[in-house]
């Protein structure tokens, strides 16, 4: 139904302004003057245009929202009621009309699981299949406590790590940029002056005049390049093949390829332990895990294991075989397997490796930030240097 935005006077003369909803303007006037209310102007409320990135929720929305529910219905309050203050009280518009929806699912029957289910995009799977244990055995508020503790650490770690690589793309972006004004605009300043002179250049200057012609001339090939790169990345991505393959080679890259492992690993044994401690099935627990785990490689040596439990084997083997995990957390898992225990053994070695996570985060910033500083030094200094060689050896020979 359209809203219309009006303005009128009361029976009294005092001026009202508002916006209601009405099937015409016709039917707007009709119901405001049983209100007693003279419409002096009225006019259709044009749609607003909401763009949104992705979900248009972050991460840590979805984390705050699921203990402060979790805290709710452990306090008593009926489910409905828990969702309603949720919605009225979040300050994100989608995520407010998505717990609204959720809480007309609920109030007209349907389970909080299958509510959730149909939004995908806010409520992933681990998230839904989590909720439905927690709702079959009657132990919500304990399964919404594990998984805000899941998401608040998957959350922590996400951060790190993006921590870590935003410094270097700062400078980057900063040394391309300076790099940028500098063959545009500054150099061909010096290449006239040169070229006015007459005088002999050396070749890095040669090298680097011929860089920032070429640039000038040529500028649309970089964007072009540039765009390219990125749709074909994007395409890459979608292909299940070049995924694998592409994934493969990030972890075995020197420097990011132990701290995406490590995230990896870390991952997995938290997701899958905490869909064991909720109580759901091995093979199910395993296949949610695949779907999560962010990495072709890791979904891959997953999915082999769900195959082998399938079959009577262990989850140990085709892990091991897939050169993913450590040898400590298969030892590990194969303990737990043995014991009945492998979601405590999966929560220890999550722990161990959020740590190991921390310290591969330190640890690469601590490599990158001087050696980004020596590669921006070497890339402005470079080109102020090649700009210089010929001044001086025109001083040079003014003074000889």
């Amino acid at each position: 139904m359209p809203v219309f935005e009006y303005t009128g006077k009361t029976a009294s003369g005092q001026s009202i302004s508002g916006a209601l909803e009405a099937p015409n303007k016709d039917e707007l006037i009709k119901s405001l003057r049983r209100q007693r209310v003279i419409v002096s102007k009225i006019k259709k409320k044009p749609k607003e245009l909401h763009i949104t990135i992705g979900s248009g929720v972050k991460a840590i929305e979805i984390s705050r929202f699921t203990r402060q529910f979790a805290v709710m219905i452990e306090a008593g309050l009926p489910l409905v009621q828990c969702l309603d203050i949720m919605a009225n009280q979040s300050k994100n518009r989608i995520l407010a009309k998505v717990l609204a929806d959720v809480r007309d699912s609920v109030s007209s029957g349907s389970t909080l699981a299958n509510a959730m289910a149909k939004h995908k995009k806010i409520f992933d799977e681990l998230y839904i299949n989590m909720v439905e244990a927690g709702e079959l055995g009657g132990a919500l508020e304990t399964i919404l406590k594990r998984l805000a503790e899941y998401r608040e650490k998957a959350d922590g770690i996400r951060r790190k790590v993006k921590g870590a690589l935003t410094y270097p793309a700062i400078v980057s972006a900063m040394m391309l940029l300076i790099a940028w004004v500098m063959l545009t605009f500054i150099v061909p300043i010096f290449a006239g002056m040169f070229e006015s002179l007459g005088a002999t250049l050396p070749k890095p200057t040669q090298i680097v005049l011929s860089i920032s012609d070429w640039f000038q001339n040529y500028w649309y090939i970089i964007i072009i390049s540039v765009i390219g790169i990125i749709v074909a990345y994007k395409l890459a991505k979608k292909n299940k093949k070049t995924k694998y393959y592409m994934d493969f080679v990030t972890l075995k890259m020197p420097i990011f390829g132990p701290l995406i492992r490590k995230t990896s690993v870390a991952r997995f044994s938290r997701t899958l332990s905490t869909l064991q401690q909720s109580g759901v099935n091995i093979l199910d627990a395993l296949n949610i895990t695949a779907k999560t785990s962010g990495n072709s490689v890791v979904e891959r040596a997953i999915k082999n294991a769900i195959i082998a439990i399938s079959q009577g084997e262990t989850i140990t083997k085709p892990l091991e075989e897939s050169n993913v995990f450590p040898s400590m957390v298969i030892q590990m898992i194969g303990v737990g397997e043995k014991t009945g225990n492998i979601d405590e053994m999966l929560s220890r070695v999550a722990d161990f490796y959020d740590e190991e996570v921390d310290s591969a985060v330190e640890t690469l910033t601590a490599m990158i930030e001087p050696l980004m500083t020596v590669v921006m030094g070497i890339v402005v200094g470079g080109l102020l240097v090649a700009m210089y060689l010929p001044m001086f050896d025109i001083i040079g020979k003014i003074k000889g």
